[in-house]
């Protein structure tokens, strides 16, 4: 590709907080991949860099959010309504299912039957945080880990906070206390090395993707952040075949097909850059980077 600046494609998604709703008894640590997460930047050939710009959303799990899953775990609150458990349980589906308020509700009251469940806790702080509410999300993740210190979930959660709003130090200390702790969290690699992205430790970078990659090997996300290092690094094929896979897991995802025309771009095939940078703005018709690399490579005589 022309030129010493790439614009970069890159909306590598955190894996997001968004993902563990906590049911107290088993402590679960089950997640769902966050939606994806609009990051812009700019890639140099010296170096790649990516920057949150807007906070990412719980993902819906249709079965665990369903209207006749929250009506049975009703049920069960009916008969013990003085279970905070069943308060947990109730409020992470209505989360699941995206009823932000509803959860807060069900959080609060678990909350005061039991003002020691940590879970309930990082459980509302995601509430919050998907609210808007980052102070009261971080309030509720401080508390978590007052009465657990060793909670890699809120060491997580507290860190992404940390992290879009700009303080990196404090969020990769948050992130490596996780991996202290031996978390089986991929969130925890992949977010860690959003940050190594960010201050340009590509190699490093590379290296948490691919244990985020190993614990989660369906998710896009780290093969999207992955192959943002590798162009950093001006290693193309295996960019390429990372953003080849992110398409292979989710077609829809408008990074990936951005991320798979900047390869083309940077190859000279500017009639394939064009395609795929078309198809990306056919799923997001407002991913700027999209945008910019079609008006490119058509400038270019595509």
């Amino acid at each position: 590709m022309e030129g010493s600046i790439l614009t970069s494609t890159a909306r590598t998604a955190d894996f997001s907080d968004h993902t563990s709703i906590n049911t107290g008894r088993t402590s679960t640590r089950g997640f769902a991949f966050a939606s994806m997460l609009a990051v812009a930047g700019a890639l140099m050939l010296s170096g790649c860099t990516t920057a949150d710009t807007s906070s990412d959303m719980m993902r819906v799990e249709r079965a665990q959010g369903s209207d006749q899953n929250i009506a049975s775990l009703s049920a069960v609150i009916a008969a013990n309504p003085s279970d905070p458990e069943g308060y947990n349980v109730r409020g992470s589906a209505y989360g699941r299912a995206g009823e932000f308020r509803r959860a807060l509700a069900d959080f609060n009251k678990a909350l005061e039957l039991n003002p020691r469940f940590y879970q309930a806790y990082a459980n509302r702080a995601l509430v919050q945080r998907n609210m808007g509410n980052q102070s009261a999300a971080q309030s509720d993740y401080n508390t978590a880990l007052q009465l657990n210190s060793r909670y890699d979930v809120a060491f997580i959660g507290r860190g992404n906070l940390y992290r879009q709003a700009g303080q990196l130090d404090q969020a990769f200390a948050d992130f490596n206390k996780a991996i202290e702790l031996d978390t089986t969290d991929p969130r925890a690699y992949h977010n860690r090395g959003l940050i190594y992205q960010a201050r340009k430790q590509h190699a490093q970078a590379i290296e948490d993707f691919s244990t985020a990659i190993s614990l989660s090997p369906s998710s896009p996300e780290p093969y999207n952040g992955r192959g943002i290092s590798y162009v950093a690094l001006n290693d193309d094929d295996n960019a390429f075949a990372d953003f080849n896979t992110a398409i292979n897991l989710n077609g829809k995802i408008a990074e990936s097909w951005a991320n798979q025309a900047l390869v083309y771009e940077r190859r000279g095939d500017k009639v394939k850059a064009a395609k795929s940078y078309s198809h990306a703005l056919s799923l997001d018709s407002k991913y700027e980077p999209a945008r910019a690399g079609l008006a490119r490579v058509k400038a270019g005589g595509a």
